[in-house]
């Protein structure tokens, strides 16, 4: 298992954890597995006895201004409750990249799990497990899939918004610049230089561009790299514990990944989320561009 460093509680509240320690712990009563690959042709087809199926689709919704929000709490809480998820049992998740292998319709990039797990502790879950390398790691082990369906149980749930790692667009805008504070695009490169699907091009000025990928495994982005060689990416990005560090992306998607890796595999100590990410930021009128590989 890849241990996380704690939080300042001592909390193991997100981890990682491999295809050997699902195995042992596969029929612990209390044990939510679920799978949110991309297809649920995909889980009909094959999929870790017992898991049940999410697609991270039921996850956001269009609020306001914004297509990509999340659900609002009293929604998560109808959602989960009727997965039968108790905001107290562990839940493992996992998915699989399945890039090189289906057609457009049924690309998966891996990230489900991670989105998914973060989505999890925004909602206040307490044990939240990712498969380290999902399913492709699991099948590598010669662990048993199955064609049969898991079975959801109702339960009593309880949402538990965590605002403390959340900031808005008037945060953001005030904190971005401030000396000890990093604002992190983690998008493609392509994308934080020049025009994406956004009305403009470019990144948030000062921003600085450190693409999710570059943390995960090169052939199998559900796998995460080993700590020394993240910890070495981040330094060479100027990424350090005693910075305040404010994840975002396009959509608040891959965001999730180096903000999860950040502050619960690495236990940097400030760590926060700028979930409307360039999709917020691009959205007022006159808001400044920067385009290039330089923050400003």
């Amino acid at each position: 298992m890849k241990d996380l460093i704690a939080n300042s509680e001592g909390k193991n509240i997100v981890s990682w954890v491999s295809p050997e320690w699902l195995a042992d712990h596969l029929d612990d009563p209390w044990l939510t597995v679920i799978d949110c690959r991309q297809q649920s042709h995909a889980y009909i087809h094959e999929h870790i006895p017992g898991a049940i199926y999410v697609h991270e689709g039921l996850l956001r919704m269009h609020i306001g201004r914004s297509p990509v929000q999340w659900i609002p709490a009293e929604a998560a809480q109808m959602l989960f409750a009727n997965l039968g998820i108790e905001q107290d049992h562990p839940v493992v998740v996992y998915s699989e990249c399945t890039l090189p292998k289906l057609s457009a319709a049924a690309l998966s990039d891996g990230l489900e799990q991670i989105f998914l797990a973060y989505t999890l502790i925004r909602f206040g879950f307490q044990k939240v497990m990712l498969l380290d390398g999902g399913l492709a790691s699991w099948r590598s082990g010669n662990h048993p899939v199955t064609d049969s369906p898991g079975i959801t149980r109702p339960c009593a749930c309880t949402i538990d918004v965590q605002v403390g790692f959340l900031i808005g667009y008037d945060e953001c805008r005030k904190m971005k610049d401030e000396a000890d504070v990093i604002l992190l695009d983690t998008r493609p490169s392509a994308l934080y230089e020049a025009q994406g699907p956004w009305p403009k091009p470019g990144h948030i000025p000062g921003a600085v561009n450190l693409p999710a990928n570059r943390l995960l495994d090169d052939h199998n982005p559900t796998l995460l790299k080993q700590e020394a060689e993240i910890r070495g990416i981040l330094t060479s990005c100027g990424i350090t514990p005693d910075k305040t560090v404010i994840c975002s992306c396009g959509t608040g998607r891959s965001a999730t990944a180096v903000f999860l890796i950040l502050k619960y595999f690495l236990g940097y100590p400030e760590v926060l989320i700028y979930e409307a990410g360039f999709t917020g930021w691009s959205s007022v009128p006159d808001n400044p561009v920067v385009t290039g590989k330089n923050p400003r």
